[in-house]
């Protein structure tokens, strides 16, 4: 059994204002697969939200009770929904929950699947909430679960901030204690542990360390007696034994801890919390759901101590069926797992990144897997991404963004905005792109700009007497090659409204920056600067030869470009004007309002 599907009506940032509640059209249909489910995306974006819903409507194993108060209905709204789908029971599952099933046809309609539908309505006026039974069924209402079933559907939740130390401290609501009692060990009815005959047997040795009179507590007992016979009856007697023997309460008193490890830290009482709160999902005599909820998995924990902990869930998923749903903030985590276990979250949207839902082809996934680090994860967290072609353009932009803040062409600059500026390292845009463009044409209303090179060479190489001479094209033929590619690119990678490319129309970035009427000057200086052994007697030639042979040090060169951009004495003479009317940069500024306005 796993949760497969999760709707919402007007619960938290889940609503609509202009259309009525309606039962066929939920604020968010969310489905989920039978493993893995990673919610990532910007904070705000409803992550946390879905799995409050879970966990309001199922409860947790360590029986936390949540009050639902007006902040949960959406926008002053007078009634929320929550409806959550369970598929793939067996027999013994199945039991558990008969009179609460539904089924559907499944293939050709000879068959016939059974499911488990829960609802939680609720409703409220101005004053106060109105209290809503947990039902399951079919129809729009169902029927009350009873608290048996209710108790077979809780799930293991860890919150984001996780308090290890307390958790895992001996006392009479210790939460280690709770779950080494619902414990296959401990769980056994009247069945006898090893445990409860040791207590037993030190109970007794308690009672006859004060009764026998060869031990040292015979002394204290006698005082005692004494004083009893008088002010009971000559026949009383004291007795001594441990005060409980009741297991859980035993329980309650072990502690525990990392061996041989002095002062453990947040992260290693973090990692030892987790792995305890994880032994409810491994219950082998459980007919229950197997489903855990982490929120911010990476909380305490350093890059490879995340990357080591996803790894075993992940291999929970596989080995022991459990299913997990977590939500993160880090790329890291992001980086680690397949595109498909991911979900992303924005603007109350959720979209999972399954090979079902993209237009992604089997290859792209299998080359974004690969490529996929840390730092070109962080586009599934921003509010807006850039990709660019190389290092050159990841390095200038930053610097060029802030001059059109600065100049006022813009209010944000990327901090501020949430962009991430990606760089694929090579022209593999549509790879990338693809990750955000779905199967059913639905507008995730992330903008994302494609910057790259028109890659119409203003130069070409020429053969004159056995010597190769760089020779400038005629203008109308780069003309129609440029309007060719600029219609090719476009075509290419434009969609919808949201994800469009900008194209360098002069060649490349660095010709760009060359033939910019603002740059220009600076440009030379820094290639000049860089190329200390190139005559540079005619620059643009050799500026065009370094560009064909592909030996031009860019990196280099957009780090000073940068360096210039970033001195506020510099670039004071730099106007608004300027920067709106030249045409080889204005690729660059569009792009950037694109995303940051």
């Amino acid at each position: 059994m796993y949760l497969s599907n999760v709707k919402l009506w007007n619960f938290r940032q889940f609503g609509n204002d202009s259309v009525p509640l309606d039962l066929k059209t939920p604020h968010l249909n969310l489905i989920f697969k039978n493993g893995m489910n990673v919610l990532i995306g910007e904070n705000d974006s409803g992550k946390t939200a879905i799995i409050d819903a879970i966990r309001i409507v199922l409860k947790t194993q360590d029986y936390d009770w949540y009050r639902i108060t007006k902040e949960d209905f959406y926008n002053e709204s007078k009634r929320f929904r929550i409806e959550l789908r369970f598929d793939n029971l067996s027999d013994d599952e199945a039991k558990n929950f008969v009179e609460w099933l539904s089924f559907e046809s499944q293939g050709d309609g000879t068959e016939k699947r059974f499911y488990l539908r829960i609802i939680y309505d609720v409703e409220r006026d101005d004053a106060r909430v109105f209290s809503s039974d947990v039902c399951a069924g079919s129809d729009e209402t169902g029927r009350p679960l009873n608290a048996e079933a209710r108790d077979l559907l809780r799930v293991t939740y860890l919150k984001p901030l996780r308090d290890a130390a307390t958790e895992l401290t001996p006392g009479r609501y210790s939460r280690l204690s709770s779950i080494l009692f619902a414990s296959d060990l401990f769980n056994k009815g009247k069945n006898q542990t090893e445990l409860d005959s040791h207590l037993s047997e030190f109970n007794t040795f308690i009672e006859n360390f004060f009764s026998d009179d060869q031990k040292q507590g015979y002394k204290i007992k006698d005082i005692l007696d004494k004083y009893l016979k008088k002010f009971i009856s000559s026949d009383s007697e004291s007795k001594f034994s441990f005060a409980s023997t009741d297991l859980k309460n035993t329980l309650s008193k072990l502690e525990l801890e990392l061996k041989e490890k002095i002062n453990p830290g947040l992260g290693s009482l973090n990692r030892l919390y987790m792995a305890t709160e994880l032994l409810n999902l491994k219950r082998g005599n459980w007919s229950g759901l197997k489903l855990g909820l982490i929120e911010e998995l990476e909380a305490h924990l350093h890059p490879q101590a995340q990357m080591k902990v996803i790894e075993q869930l992940c291999d929970s998923c596989q080995t022991e069926k459990i299913q997990f749903i977590l939500t993160t903030h880090s790329p890291n985590l992001a980086s680690k797992l397949k595109l498909k276990d991911l979900i992303l979250c924005t603007q109350g949207k959720c979209f999972p990144m399954g090979e079902e839902y993209t237009k992604l082809s089997t290859k792209g996934y299998v080359f974004l897997e690969k490529f996929l680090d840390a730092t070109k994860a962080n586009l599934f967290f921003a509010k807006g991404v850039i990709f660019v072609e190389g290092w050159a353009e990841q390095i200038f932009l930053p610097a060029f963004v802030n001059l059109l803040k600065e100049k006022g062409i813009i209010t944000q600059n990327l901090t501020e905005a949430g962009v991430s500026i990606v760089n694929v390292g090579s022209t593999a845009f549509l790879d990338y792109s693809k990750i955000f463009q779905r199967n059913d044409d639905s507008e995730i209303n992330i903008p994302i700009a494609i910057i790259t090179d028109s890659d119409v060479a203003t130069y070409k190489t020429e053969k004159k007497d056995e010597k190769k001479e760089f020779v400038k094209r005629e203008h109308s033929e780069i003309l129609s090659e440029l309007s060719e590619s600029v219609r090719k690119k476009e075509e290419k990678y434009n969609y919808q409204n949201f994800i469009k490319v900008f194209l360098a129309k002069d060649w490349t970035f660095e010709y760009a920056l060359y033939k910019s009427n603002i740059f220009s000057h600076i440009f030379v200086e820094k290639v000049q600067f860089v190329h200390k052994k190139t005559d540079f007697s005619n620059f643009e030639v050799s500026l065009a030869e370094k560009l064909l042979s592909q030996s031009l040090k860019k990196t280099e060169i957009a780090y000073l470009m940068s360096n210039f951009l970033n001195d506020k004495t510099k670039i004071a003479s730099i106007t608004k004007e300027q920067l709106e009317s030249d045409a080889s940069i204005s690729y660059l500024v569009n792009a950037v309002k694109f995303v940051c306005m």
